[in-house]
């Protein structure tokens, strides 16, 4: 966390010092440099306008986003009623697998991916495992036909 928070702050009205920065943060991270300087570069260019307060909020935004909310988001994870995936990398530095598994056990009927090459970021190389365990959810009380099931509370059918 030390190195990753006592970087200088980039001349956020410069796109490609914008880029580089994330780029160096996700070197850090143990995540793709090369797709965090391609999607820092994307927010960059649909942020409007340049304005160094703006393009900060919107970088950082994507990160840190919601963590300081009402009502407390984890409080809210047993309200989710969707079918949900909980995706989280083996080698993130930050955050133990153990975190992802708490959350999946908190959103009923959730389901765990744990990507063992991915740290904080889902690599591209992943996107086919992601995709597939995506495909693999339904929607609690619903069978595989589109018919409503009965079920009990926080468990999908076999």
């Amino acid at each position: 966390m030390r190195q990753l928070f006592a970087r200088a702050m980039p001349d956020w009205t410069d796109r490609e010092a914008v880029a580089a920065f994330a780029a160096a943060g996700a070197e850090i991270l143990g995540d793709d440099p090369a797709a965090a300087h391609a999607t820092a570069a994307r927010i960059w260019d649909r942020t409007p306008g340049t304005a160094p307060p703006v393009q900060m909020a919107n970088q950082l935004g994507v990160v840190f986003a919601g963590l300081d909310c009402e009502p407390r988001w984890r409080e809210r994870l047993p309200e989710i009623e969707v079918p949900t995936l909980v995706v989280h990398g083996r080698r993130n530095p930050f955050f133990p697998v153990g975190n992802g598994e708490a959350i999946a056990r908190d959103i009923p009927a959730a389901r765990m991916l744990v990507l063992e090459e991915a740290a904080t970021a889902i690599p591209d190389t992943a996107v086919g495992e992601v995709t597939e365990a995506m495909s693999g959810l339904r929607q609690p009380g619903v069978d595989p036909g589109g018919r409503r099931v009965s079920v009990p509370a926080g468990r999908l059918p076999a």
